[in-house]
């Protein structure tokens, strides 16, 4: 749970995305972004069954941002309302010092530099905003375009999550966990 209290929801925009908060409009890109086989390859997850499925993600992503539990962007390009991918950070540590990110995004777009601008934007955010000092990120081993995306973004492998999961971990230039010189 973060501390942070924004009186609304806080967009992030780049040159060319703009990352808002899911609405129910989106339930149809939610759907096809969570039904696509290639997206889920890697994730372990229950294929999204029905656009009723979509809806629901929608209100429960929504009320864990009211509960303070997660921050959950849909990401959009400038000037256009579609939802194309994901991003969010969740599993804060207690003394707010640390976050997961996890994002994904439609396989059309991949390739053209949309997730690198995306999670450079919300660790940026991160950092300046909520005061995290350490991000965490979890991808499939195979998934050699997350550990690509992660090594460019300077995250570093520190070890496996799970028996098919590696664990990559940012921690800002300036921050030095306890016990470091």
């Amino acid at each position: 749970m973060y501390k942070k209290a924004f009186e609304s929801f806080p967009v992030l925009e780049t040159p060319r995305l703009r990352l808002r908060q899911l609405i129910e409009a989106d339930a149809n890109d939610i759907f096809a972004l969570r039904s696509n086989a290639e997206v889920n390859k890697y994730l372990g997850r229950k294929p999204a069954q029905s656009i009723d499925d979509a809806r629901a993600f929608v209100r429960s992503i929504n009320e864990s941002i009211r509960l303070n539990q997660v921050l959950y962007w849909a990401i959009t390009f400038m000037g256009s309302n579609k939802l194309i991918g994901c991003i969010g950070l969740f599993n804060f540590s207690a003394n707010m010092q640390q976050a997961e990110i996890g994002f994904e995004l439609l396989p059309e777009y991949q390739g053209r530099g949309v997730m690198q601008e995306a999670v450079n934007n919300v660790i940026n955010f991160g950092r300046q905003t909520i005061r995290l000092e350490y991000i965490q990120a979890r991808t499939h081993r195979e998934n050699s375009a997350s550990v690509a995306l992660l090594q460019r973004l300077h995250f570093r492998k520190t070890g496996k999550a799970e028996e098919y999961l590696d664990q990559y971990e940012y921690a800002f230039p300036d921050f030095r966990k306890p016990g470091q010189d």
